[in-house]
């Protein structure tokens, strides 16, 4: 069994990004990238991503900026951050965090973003050019995957994927990259959602299984072919009394077991974690190069 190092690759886009700045952006006299994120409420897992997201900016050289609202906020109220955020030259692009507060429709919120500055890929518009394949920002956590496994020398082309989980974020985005015709991609893939039946069977025949339930220790032995490859989007905080901060945070696979079987596992932390905030990063620089159009 070998690590996929989602920290490892992550460092090492960084720091060609940050080379990227220096070259193309400050010693030309070019303002640098600059990425903004709206944060509202004070969800611990939200605050927690978008912190580290403000480090990796300014470990590359961005500017980065928070807009913080309590979880009180009106829609009509949100939206207008949002046409701020819009009309404002100096932002490259911005992300809103999620989840929003309940009464808030998160999907007019996506759509009022303007595509060219939605650097999270959740866009109608960026998530149709990625179908077609064709220029746009790609979701964060999908980008992030098929970067690890391209990084890592994991070959994609012939091989069955089996995702779990459908959600608009993961599930159902990395499942259309991976069987798109490109590289990474050229998969054939299943993807697997609450009304399906015999999950297990199903990823035991998985050359690549990609978990993202959202169910701690989901995936089992069983679930797991001989010398499969597995990813682990999951993240859950467990009780501990060995840390600190009282908890510690695991995936929706049961790492101990499955890992003996494996060929290659991502962590929890350390996997996908890195990949996605750096794959923010990426297209946040995109942006600011007005590569998408």
């Amino acid at each position: 069994m070998k690590l996929l190092d989602g920290k490892l690759v992550a460092d090492q886009i960084k720091s060609e990004i940050a080379r990227d700045v220096k070259e193309n952006f400050l010693d030309k006299g070019f303002d640098a990238p600059h990425i903004a994120a709206v944060l509202v409420g004070e969800d611990p897992a939200s605050m927690t991503y978008v912190s580290a997201k403000e480090k990796a900016c300014h470990e590359v050289g961005f500017v980065s900026s928070v807009y913080r609202y309590p979880s009180n906020i009106t829609r009509e109220k949100l939206l207008e951050v949002v046409d701020f955020l819009n009309a404002d030259d100096e932002i490259h692009g911005f992300i809103v965090q999620l989840p929003l507060p309940g009464h808030i429709d998160e999907q007019k919120i996506i759509e009022r973003i303007d595509p060219l500055k939605d650097v999270d890929g959740f866009h109608p518009v960026n998530i149709g050019k990625m179908v077609l394949n064709l220029p746009c920002f790609l979701p964060a956590t999908p980008l992030g995957i098929i970067t690890l496994l391209d990084r890592c020398g994991i070959e994609t082309a012939g091989k069955h994927v089996v995702v779990l989980g459908r959600s608009h974020i993961v599930g159902t985005p990395v499942s259309i990259l991976l069987s798109r015709k490109a590289d990474p991609g050229n998969a054939t893939v299943t993807i697997c959602h609450s009304f399906s039946k015999d999950i297990p069977a199903i990823a035991a025949r998985a050359d690549i299984l990609i978990v993202a339930m959202g169910k701690l220790g989901f995936v089992t032995p069983e679930m797991v072919k001989q010398d499969a490859v597995v990813i682990d989007v999951g993240v859950h905080r467990v009780p501990s009394t060995e840390t600190k901060s009282g908890f510690r945070l695991k995936g929706d696979v049961d790492f101990d077991r499955v890992s003996r079987k494996c060929s290659y596992i991502t962590p929890v932390p350390g996997g996908v974690g890195p990949m996605t905030i750096v794959s923010l990063l990426q297209n946040t620089l995109k942006a600011a190069k007005k590569e998408v159009i």
